[in-house]
């Protein structure tokens, strides 16, 4: 049986450890049944052989760990995963230790560890009802004057690391391996420099922000030449700290990067250049690590991140990422993101639509709504946690390596197949799905799959050879069939 996912923080729990490995069980269930169906299900320690990832030989539509083995990518991430975003000082910290638990409780394995370029965050820039000025730290560089800045404080050296910021990075890198779960550590963030009110002002790299008296002007519009290749001065500090970075993380096998959250499209030039930076730092040090570069916005094109260096991707809609997803050629590992397709939104049809189409779909969750407050606690959002934990529950069960998208199979329109020996099929509702077993005669065993509880159900044998048509045994309709030999 598919094991059910396990509320945190709304129900009360129980941890269970097993060696390199954290579980966090919810109380009144049967633990030594429990103990059993996790050995099975999950196996022992840490999923598989941890990493360092590398793009999949076999299905390059995924990462493979160090054995080769197929991994799928799937999980929540949000804003104050890495800083701190408070109204004020001594403001509610975040609990990380609470949200790799709660990460774990839905059997996710992946989230991006936030950066947060700006000193604040206006969030009436986001159209909360109640916007917010949230203060934001650490901050990578010290604050060692001489000279005030802006916001009243020190101005930064930005040639000094902050011991805090870096010690805090390797904490919680640490952390999630230890949970076995694989994190891709954020370098800069865009979308607030752009968009946040005030945003250049809060920069530390505005030139009254820091001692460095850096080559921009006081304008409103020097702050997208931070994120281009426009001073070699400014790109030399961004390099120092990306290498503080990699020499902080690089030594964690759980650990991906991101060049940028949603820079500014004329930034193109700059995250090629920083992804290749991340590569040729990282080719002279212990491992290496995938470099991932994501949806500009706005007005940015995925063209621009198929022609990248990059391993990893983020599109944006354009293509019919939201409602019709196409399928991953494994041209790059597709890590889709409900953040650059609807920001705050989405669906778990979305999330069995993206997996059946070859690509690794991840949630930005609201959380707890200390942040930002649209989505918090609603419907849609628990629906979504918990298909994306599901649906890493089904690739478990599945010889992922081999499988690959092959939708004309279905009338449905979503099936991964290793044509003649294994089928996964979609049923998004309670109407029938033909299924092309045309060229793959004798017997096969089907499975069904629950997506609304997790649960299973096992089928009579199935006749190969021709069409054959069926429907969810499910009374909620949506259903996957597994057929196997």
């Amino acid at each position: 049986m598919i094991l059910n996912r396990i509320r945190h923080p709304y129900h009360p729990f129980i941890m269970i450890k097993s060696p390199g490995k954290t579980y966090m069980i919810k109380k009144g269930i049967i633990l030594s049944a429990l103990v059993i169906s996790l050995g099975v299900f999950f196996g022992c320690g840490k999923e598989g052989s941890m990493g360092p990832l590398k793009v999949g030989e076999e299905n390059p539509r995924y990462f493979a760990d160090q054995t080769g083995r197929a991994v799928y990518l799937s999980g929540a991430h949000t804003w104050n995963n890495l800083v701190e975003m408070t109204t004020g000082p001594g403001g509610d910290h975040f609990d990380y230790e609470a949200f790799l638990a709660y990460l774990e409780s839905y059997h996710h394995n992946f989230f991006r560890l936030w950066a947060w370029d700006l000193m604040n965050w206006n969030t009436s820039a986001n159209h909360e009802a109640h916007g917010r000025l949230l203060h934001v730290y650490p901050k990578p560089w010290l604050r060692t004057g001489p000279g005030t800045a802006l916001d009243g404080e020190p101005r930064f050296d930005l040639t000094a690391f902050n011991p805090e910021y870096f010690r805090r990075l390797e904490e919680r890198v640490q952390m999630a391996e230890d949970h076995g779960i694989y994190l891709a550590v954020m370098l800069f963030e865009g979308w607030g420099t752009q968009f946040s009110p005030g945003a250049y002002r809060s920069h530390p790299f505005h030139p009254h922000n820091n001692i460095q008296d850096l080559p921009l002007s006081e304008e409103d519009s020097a702050r997208l030449e931070i994120y281009s290749l426009a001073h070699k001065e400014i790109t030399a500090l961004q390099e120092s700290y990306v290498q503080k970075v990699i020499e902080t993380v690089n030594a964690f096998d759980n650990v991906l990067y991101e060049i940028s959250n949603e820079n500014h499209p004329r930034s193109t030039p700059w995250q090629y250049h920083m992804i290749r930076f991340v590569k040729e730092t990282e080719s002279g040090m212990g491992k290496s690590h995938p470099v991932g570069m994501t949806f500009q916005y706005r007005g940015g094109s995925n063209h621009d991140l198929f022609d990248s260096p990059a391993d990893w991707i983020s599109p944006n809609p354009e293509g019919g990422y939201r409602e019709d997803p196409p399928a991953g050629t494994g041209e790059k590992v597709i890590i889709t993101d409900t953040d650059h397709l609807w920001g705050i939104g989405g669906n778990r049809q979305w999330v069995w639509k993206s997996f059946f189409r070859g690509l690794n779909p991840i949630f930005m969750d609201p959380y707890k709504g200390k942040v930002l407050e649209r989505g918090a606690g609603s419907d849609w959002a628990e629906e979504i946690r918990t298909a994306m934990g599901y649906s890493r529950q089904v690739a478990g069960k599945v010889d992922l390596q081999h499988l690959v998208p092959s939708g004309r199979l279905a009338s449905s329109g979503y099936c991964l197949a290793h044509p003649g020996k294994e089928y996964l099929v979609y049923v998004p509702d309670d109407q029938p799905v033909t299924v092309d077993l045309g060229n793959a005669p004798g017997k096969f065993r089907p499975i069904w799959y629950n997506t609304a509880d997790g649960t299973e159900s096992e089928g009579q044998h199935i006749s190969g050879g021709t069409m054959i048509t069926v429907s969810s045994p499910f009374r909620e309709g949506e259903a996957i069939l597994h057929l196997r030999r």
